[in-house]
């Protein structure tokens, strides 16, 4: 018995010993690593270069910016009665004012006349507003409703609101339309590509941009940076790149995408009518061996006044101009520039810049226009 316990002990003592060593072993290994570096940490921060032409196991990239959403035709014609009440309301006021006078005399309808060309009507439709005026003025009443009404009526007669204003933007046969956007440097000719870009996208449209004004740097990155916050495609060549051959790259692009429109910026100078002619000549016949130009928009900045009507009509003799937009019109108290450039050219205003707001461009109303110029 006595052999049997002493056995059983010294097993008991081996199998605690054994259960030891173990346990400093395992405890051993979880500290060993604690000195050594760890390399599959580095593996991970710093992986290995990869073969050449494989592709990587995980591509690092920042998340897509947010595309802006612009703004839709209702809430920009409200702000286009807003604004052009601000800016324009003062002729209006003033019209009114001297037609609304007891005795309206020789020195009454001269005023009128120099309120109308200080607003720069144009000599031809002031005097032909002054003469219905004054016909109707006699025949109608002088009351001040009466004035207000024969008024608003003339005035709407004569900036004409039986002109198609509609953008030409699409094309035939699964053509992309081609939007050719002329003008001089300095009349916001670029940032108004941009804001037609806004205004078609908000209309769900797919748009490619030009950047054909390939002489300044600034006016292609700008450009860019348009297409860039609503999601939009622009085409774009080295700085001082044949603009025909950017013109012609972005109708291709524009079609191999099945773009509903593509929108061409073209460079503004103006040094000769010949130069010009020929460059921007040159831009549309290119265009047009891959598809029709739709529209041909010249921009012009309402501020300047006759030397507006001066750059309209080297233009007008350059290229088939199909529609006018007026920028920094909230910002001229001579909103007669409408009324004397579409007589000058024979088509519409279609858009107007009402301020530096991405979508303070507006498809432009007649009888907006008016009703803001009289209050």
């Amino acid at each position: 018995m006595e052999a049997t316990a002493l056995l059983i002990l010294v097993v008991a003592l081996v199998g605690l010993g054994l259960v030891a060593l173990v346990a400093g072993l395992v405890i051993g290994r979880r500290r060993t690593p604690d000195a050594l570096p760890d390399t599959h940490t580095d593996v991970l921060v710093h992986p290995p270069a990869e073969a050449e032409g494989e592709e990587p196991a995980v591509e690092l990239s920042s998340p897509p910016a947010t595309l802006e959403r612009p703004e839709g035709t209702e809430s920009r014609l409200v702000r286009l009665r807003q604004r052009l009440a601000g800016s324009q309301g003062a002729l209006g006021r003033g019209l009114l004012a001297l037609l609304s006078r007891d005795r309206l005399d020789e020195d009454t309808w001269e005023a009128i006349e120099d309120t109308l060309l200080t607003a720069d009507v144009g000599v031809a439709p002031t005097q032909e507003l002054v003469d219905r005026l004054r016909t109707r003025m006699r025949v109608e009443g002088t009351s001040g409703a009466d004035a207000r009404a024969i008024l608003r009526e003339e005035l709407l007669t004569l900036v004409d609101p039986s002109m198609d204003r509609r953008l030409q933007v699409s094309g035939e046969d699964g053509a992309p339309g081609v939007v050719l956007v002329v003008g001089v440097n300095g009349a916001g000719k670029t940032t108004t590509v941009g804001k037609i870009a806004r205004i078609l996208v908000a209309d769900d449209r797919s748009v490619v941009l030009g950047a054909a004004d390939t002489f300044r740097a600034a006016a292609v990155e700008q450009l860019a940076t348009w297409g860039e916050r609503v999601g939009v495609e622009v085409v774009r060549g080295p700085e001082g790149t044949d603009p025909a051959s950017v013109a012609f790259e972005a109708v291709k692009e524009g079609a191999t995408r099945g773009a509903d429109t593509v929108i061409v910026d073209t460079a503004g100078r103006l040094q000769n009518k010949a130069g010009l002619m020929d460059e921007l000549g040159k831009v549309k016949r290119v265009i047009e061996k891959q598809a029709p130009v739709t529209e041909v928009l010249l921009v012009l900045d309402a501020t300047t006044g006759q030397n507006g009507m001066i750059q309209a009509r080297v233009f007008s003799e350059v290229v088939d101009v199909t529609g006018i937009v007026l920028t920094k019109l909230d910002g001229s108290a001579k909103g007669g520039i409408v009324v004397a450039v579409q007589r000058e050219l024979g088509v519409p205003v279609k858009l107007v810049g009402l301020g530096e707001g991405a979508d303070d461009l507006a498809p432009f109303d007649a009888e907006a226009f008016v009703d803001a110029l009289l209050g």
